[in-house]
Parts: C-alpha cells; sequence; structure tokens
C-alpha cells in the first residue's frame, strides 16, 4: 500500500519525505520530519491507525492526516475522523481519487 500511494504522489509531483510500517513508527517519523500530509492505513501493527492519530494531533493539533481504510472499516473510519482525521480514501486505490482527496486536506 505505501509503495502504490507513495508512487501515485509522486508521478503527481509531491514529495514522499518517510514512510512508516507501524503505527508506533508513523508518530515517531510525524514528530521527526512534520510532514504538510500524512497517509495513514486503519489497521497497523503495533499502535492502529485511530490511535497514531490521536497522538499524532496530541503532538500537532494542525496535522492533516488521511487515512486509507478497506470497504467495511467505516466505523473504524468515523473513529479515526473524531480522533482527528481530515478524511479518507477507500482501497483498492483510484489515482484520481488520491489526489483529489489529498489536495482537498491540502487544501
Amino acid at each position: 500500500m505505501r509503495r502504490m500511494v507513495g508512487d501515485i504522489l509522486k508521478q503527481a509531483g509531491f514529495e514522499v519525505v518517510g514512510e512508516a510500517e507501524t503505527g508506533t513508527q508513523a508518530v515517531e517519523e510525524y514528530r521527526r520530519l512534520r510532514p504538510d500530509l500524512v497517509m495513514m492505513d486503519i489497521v497497523m501493527p503495533e499502535m492502529g491507525g485511530v490511535d497514531a492519530v490521536r497522538e499524532i494531533t496530541k503532538f500537532d493539533p494542525s496535522a492533516k492526516v488521511l487515512m486509507c481504510s478497506a470497504m467495511g472499516q467505516e466505523s473504524l473510519v468515523v473513529e479515526a475522523i473524531q480522533a482527528g482525521a481530515k478524511d479518507f480514501v477507500v482501497k483498492p486505490f483510484q489515482s484520481s481519487r488520491v489526489l483529489e482527496t489529498v489536495q482537498r486536506v491540502l487544501g
């Protein structure tokens, strides 16, 4: 998933400054890199996406986090939005949908 999203963003001219395999790593990388946008899966090892969003937005309330979810994860998406995520995209990804959502979140 990370490679696919990264490829979509790079082809559109965005710079990918970091990647994380786990929710814990995502929080650490956010603190270290302070990216303009985070795209994060709802389901991740160690710390799930919802908890990682909470940690990131606790550290930086203005963080822009976009969640990636599979069909059937609606309740987790709602929980992630309530935790501070700005929007979400559903897998399988369509490049146009990903880029449209990224542009909307970045303003």
